[in-house]
């Protein structure tokens, strides 16, 4: 059974005001969206409540981030199931900003990716590695050790709630995009490895989507690659090309 195409657009710390989040909603809920994407965007959580009550229904809301804890006393932190019981679906987890600007390590995204399944939360689980590392010939290395700390703790059934976001951090909000060449080279050494750490059949299944400095003008050729199955979009979500991203695969 293919792969169905998914596109997510990350707001991060956007739109400043709600009179910009009412505008932002009003482009969607107004836009000819391919019905054959699953569409997903992700709000302030400031945000996610109103912004779910008012954008159209065929398009999800996620959060950007939750604890491994469901209550207590985490001042800040937005918990697993209070995401559930609010209605959101996805929570982002690993964006490479968690991991640089806030010490976020993989074992860490690796139990908030536990507990956000045990809540029966569908999860972006982001993976990506810096220029240096790029550069070094340590693509494969770094995502596999990402990947290797949310394996150790997830069963084979897991998978079907997590979709993989390959995002190269230097690719994030640079401008620079990786080749068509290097986005396929790289989603196919993630499926490889899922393929022999956890199943063929999850290999298989689970989409892997490209996110860095994805735009209208790169966005169709990515969208041929085999192994490239969406994409997650940083600020190009906040224009209206968003629109013509999420229908990159439409005729």
């Amino acid at each position: 059974m293919p792969r169905q195409f998914f596109v997510g657009g990350n707001f991060k710390m956007n739109p400043g005001s709600r009179e910009q989040k009412q505008a932002l909603v009003k482009v969607l809920n107004e836009a000819n969206i391919d019905g054959s994407t699953e569409v997903v965007i992700a709000p302030p959580s400031l945000y996610l409540i109103p912004l779910k009550e008012i954008v159209r229904k065929d398009i999800q809301v996620a959060a950007q981030n939750c604890y491994v804890k469901n209550s207590g006393a985490f001042t800040g932190e937005i918990s697993p199931v209070q995401l559930v019981d609010a209605g959101i679906p996805y929570v982002i987890l690993g964006h490479s900003e968690r991991r640089t600007l806030f010490h976020e390590t993989s074992e860490l995204v690796a139990q908030k990716t536990r507990a956000a399944i045990d809540a029966s939360l569908k999860i972006i689980l982001c993976v990506g590695e810096t220029l240096q590392e790029r550069e070094a010939g340590e693509t494969a290395i770094v995502v596999q050790k990402q990947l290797q700390a949310a394996v150790d703790l997830l069963k084979e059934s897991d998978y079907s709630q997590i979709v993989v976001a390959y995002e190269p951090v230097w690719a994030i909000g640079t401008g620079k995009v990786a080749t068509s060449a290097q986005a396929q080279e790289a989603h196919a050494d993630i499926r490889s490895y899922l393929a022999k750490a956890v199943s063929p059949a999850v290999a298989e299944s689970t989409r892997i989507i490209y996110g860095g400095s994805v735009t209208a003008a790169n966005c169709k050729e990515l969208s041929t690659q085999p192994d490239v199955d969406g994409f997650l979009v940083g600020g190009a979500s906040l224009k209206p090309e968003f629109v013509d991203i999420i229908n990159a695969k439409k005729n």
